[in-house]
């Protein structure tokens, strides 16, 4: 007699958003899942990728880590006064500058220079009538890396809208080094 299929577990998602340090018109969109910085959770998810390009003679431990941590930054959107723009995106409907064009994967976090594009953290968002799936986290820059062993993180679709439709307001970025 077999089993039926065990569903995935849910997660938990928070965003969050700040004004960009240096450009006042940009919102900078952060993430947690789970109660975690998604920049915390890529920074484990990499850290043995990165060690095999990474001189360890270069840096400090400490500094590799804060290399990790801050490889990406929160999202940069142009000012979005009633946030219909970041609903969109993060439910899946990003503009093409932020989509991989060859996967449709959407960009979740940006590049630390300030360029969403320059240093994307990707994925896949599936959204259905109850859920929010991500899953394919990757580096476009980095092919041979192939998928990060992060995710898949199911929401509840209730749930995740309502976290973007309140999202958390920060003064500073937490992790801004």
């Amino acid at each position: 007699m077999s089993r039926p299929p065990v569903p995935p577990a849910r997660h938990q998602v928070e965003f969050r958003h700040h004004p960009h340090p240096g450009f006042p018109h940009l919102t900078a969109w952060g993430i947690r899942v789970d109660g975690t910085d998604l920049r915390v959770l890529v920074a484990e998810a990499t850290r043995a990728l990165w060690a095999r390009e990474l001189d360890e003679d270069d840096d400090t431990p400490q500094e590799r880590d804060e290399f990790l941590v801050n490889q990406h930054a929160p999202l940069h959107l142009d000012d979005d006064p009633d946030g219909a723009r970041i609903r969109a995106h993060f439910l899946g409907d990003a503009p093409p500058w932020l989509r991989d064009h060859d996967t449709g994967a959407l960009c979740l976090l940006s590049c630390a220079c300030g360029i969403d594009a320059c240093w994307p953290l990707l994925a896949t968002v599936d959204v259905t009538e109850s859920e929010v799936t991500w899953s394919g986290f990757h580096q476009i820059h980095r092919p041979q890396w192939g998928e990060l062993p992060l995710g898949p993180y199911v929401f509840s679709r209730p749930a995740y809208e309502e976290a973007l439709a309140a999202p958390v307001p920060l003064a500073p970025d937490p992790l801004a080094p």
